[in-house]
């Protein structure tokens, strides 16, 4: 039956492999099913909630990229587009996390319009590579951000804006949140330097531990009322009707105060990021993989940007951000998973985690900075794609202002528009327009209007 469906022998694998990468893959990316609850519920939606809809858009993307591609790829809520979702669109534009939900749900459908026709490339083939690769490393530097402020390292200076926690100030519950993110974040970058698989997820868990061994021992105080809970899990069943209150929420809004114009400038922000997201993904594992053609391409990519983008609007429907295939398939990929067969065993990985989702959602946010801070260092390492040699100027410094926007400016929408507006600007005073293609001049314009109305 295997074989039938997934063609093993023609990619030279069997079960046992395809299983072990399965295994493997879910071990590092099953850090999502903490930190994406913790970055959500900042929006007021139910953590509980959050973890059972990301486990069924994980398993039924993954599910549908078994099946419809096989390929060995696995898909869950995307780092950076759950903080866009969370704090640009819900924190910095004040819209209801409903109303976010629906931009999702709108922007997997245009997804996978886009992923039947191929209007896909033409979008893709506009956007310059320079730009391409800056936005990945401005969400890694974006979302490094979140995670060390989330665990109290960075925080408020009246003087200049931000500034480190100081340790001794509150030690017994600031201070030692921040110390133990900071320890984590070593521990969890030994792991990754190491090679150990499930490096993250250990390094989440082991930070975790630390914790409650520090209230144990009195260094931790639990102070309910400042915001720091008990460390120490309460272990009971799943709350599955917790889903109830964001199933189907993304069609219960209130476009009271809403923007039509920031509205769909929102959708273009998911969909932009999640389209490049997910195309640079699949090209980058499948060519590790070996599993481009001569021309490097990849002959599947039509089912599989149709399975991403049919788990995007199913997981807004359920309530999470924009589901996405995740690089940390290419750990899956090392192993020898090449079939559909490494997708499925981790699907149904994520659907059993619902069990535990009581586990999950008491990991606290100090525990989960570490993932943050290496996921971001692993977006942040395509800087190295970017050229800054002096004629490659005019590539570089939208690339970089795209960059230095998305932490500055705490939006990483804020990030792509002005990278896109200086590369078009810098393009025509330097004489270079031509080289721009008249579909980024109207991505320019409207970005501009937006700034000009809004």
């Amino acid at each position: 039956m295997f074989e039938k469906l997934f063609h093993l022998k023609e990619n030279n694998t069997n079960v046992k492999t395809e299983c072990i990468a399965g295994v493997t893959t879910f071990m590092t990316m099953a850090y999502i099913l903490a930190v994406n609850p913790s970055i959500l519920s900042s929006t007021g939606m139910n953590p509980t909630a959050v973890l059972l809809a990301t486990c069924l858009a994980s398993f039924l993307g993954t599910m549908c990229m078994g099946m419809m591609a096989n390929l060995p790829f696995a898909l869950s809520a995307g780092m950076g587009l759950n903080a866009f979702f969370a704090y640009t669109v819900c924190g910095n534009m004040g819209y209801p996390w409903q109303v976010a939900l629906l931009a999702v749900f709108v922007e997997g459908l245009i997804f996978i319009v886009l992923s039947l026709t191929n209007v896909r490339e033409a979008l893709f083939n506009v956007i310059p590579m320079s730009l391409k690769k800056a936005v990945s490393v401005g969400i890694g530097v974006y979302i490094a951000f979140i995670g060390l402020q989330n665990a109290g390292v960075v925080v408020n200076s009246d003087s200049t804006l931000v500034t480190i926690v100081s340790f001794r100030d509150n030690f017994q519950t600031g201070g030692i949140c921040a110390l133990l993110a900071i320890l984590g974040t070593l521990f969890t970058a030994f792991l990754y330097i190491k090679r150990v698989k499930g490096s993250i997820l250990i390094g989440i868990l082991s930070t975790w531990v630390l914790g409650i061994i520090c209230q144990l021992t009195g260094l931790y105080t639990v102070d309910v009322e400042a915001g720091y809970n008990s460390l120490i899990p309460a272990f009971s069943m799943t709350d599955f009707t917790a889903l109830g209150s964001t199933f189907g929420q993304c069609f219960k809004f209130d476009f009271d105060g809403v923007s039509i114009i920031n509205f769909i400038v929102v959708i273009f922000s998911f969909l932009f990021v999640d389209i490049f997201d997910t195309l640079g993904t699949l090209i980058g594992v499948c060519n590790k993989g070996g599993m481009l053609d001569k021309d490097g391409k990849l002959p599947k990519i039509k089912p599989a940007l149709l399975a991403d983008a049919i788990a995007t609007s199913a997981g807004a429907v359920m309530g999470t951000s924009t589901t996405t295939t995740f690089v940390e398939s290419s750990a899956g990929v090392a192993e020898g998973g090449r079939t559909g067969l490494t997708a499925v065993v981790t699907a149904i990985l994520f659907l059993i985690s619902m069990l535990f989702a009581p586990i999950f959602i008491a990991i606290p946010s100090f525990a989960t900075a570490p993932a943050l801070v290496i996921v971001g260092f692993l977006m942040f390492s395509s800087i190295t794609e970017i050229k800054f040699t002096e004629d490659s100027f005019l590539e570089a410094i939208p690339a970089y202002l795209c960059i230095l926007a998305m932490p500055l400016f705490y939006s990483i929408s804020e990030g792509i528009s002005m990278g896109i507006i200086s590369y078009v600007v810098l393009h025509i005073v330097c004489g270079k327009a031509k080289k721009v293609k008249p579909l980024l001049y109207v991505v320019a314009l409207l970005f501009i209007l937006k700034y000009i109305f809004l």
